[in-house]
């Protein structure tokens, strides 16, 4: 025999504030398939041929040995890389690579471009990758390499970031690993100084980071200089990934 229903029944206490959604642990791929994405695919197969033609390029004017050790030469090829895989994915309607490897190469070839507008466009000799004394003249070889790697392949770069890529995929916790290959670079850069001859023009290939004429104190501060702004920059580009509008669905 059951008990009898009370006529009175207590109500339950209210859930103070709104409830509590956790994140699914599901990736949104598992449940919708990317899409083909050809136009996306198109951009960034230029933008690697881009990169890949002024390294080419500027492997036809200068030493090869010299023109790979250039921190812009490398983020240029590196981002290559990274937009031919992308656009390959796209193609495809495969997963997209992961955001701390596009973030990490959109990173360094703006501190590329940074780097040489704000700090050796206008030196005095003219910066040049090939070790020319004079200036580049306009629309010559020297010159256009210059501006294919730290003028054109930058912009298109940020404009794959801003119009064809899902905002919020940057995290904060990725800003101090992308940091680790400009430190390996100054490291390099170092030691493949210390193994040229003095007389060697090719020793330094940065005048800022001209040890013979600075010295490792004042090179070093620079380099420190060097990496707080780019640990900025870095932590700028995830605040700007967040805030800024999503151009495609997270799905693609």
């Amino acid at each position: 025999m059951t008990a009898p229903i009370p006529r009175d029944i207590p109500d339950l206490p209210a859930v103070p504030g709104p409830p509590l959604l956790l994140p699914s642990p599901v990736p949104a791929t598992a449940v919708v398939a990317p899409i083909r994405r050809p136009v996306v695919a198109l951009f960034r197969l230029l933008t690697a041929l881009v990169a890949a033609g002024g390294v080419a390029l500027e492997l036809l004017l200068g030493a090869p040995a010299r023109i790979l050790s250039y921190f812009g030469v490398q983020a240029a090829l590196l981002l290559a890389i990274a937009m031919l895989m992308s656009a390959s994915r796209a193609w495809r309607a495969r997963r997209p690579l992961s955001s701390a490897v596009t973030g990490a190469t959109l990173l360094y070839v703006v501190i590329s471009a940074l780097v040489y507008h704000l700090l050796l466009a206008h030196t005095t000799p003219p910066f040049s990758m090939t070790g020319a004394t004079t200036l580049p003249e306009r629309w010559h070889g020297s010159w256009a390499t210059l501006q294919i790697l730290h003028t054109l392949t930058p912009v298109a770069a940020v404009l794959d970031w801003l119009l064809l890529t899902p905002a919020a995929r940057l995290h904060l916790r990725q800003a101090a690993g992308w940091l680790l290959y400009p430190l390996a670079y100054l490291a390099f850069y170092l030691i493949r100084a210390a193994f040229l001859a003095p007389t060697n023009p090719a020793r330094y290939l940065y005048p800022f980071l001209d040890v013979a004429t600075h010295g490792y104190r004042s090179i070093l501060a620079n380099a420190l200089l060097l990496g707080l702004a780019m640990y900025a920059l870095a932590v700028l580009l995830v605040a700007l990934d967040h805030t800024r509008p999503s151009p495609v669905r997270r799905r693609v």
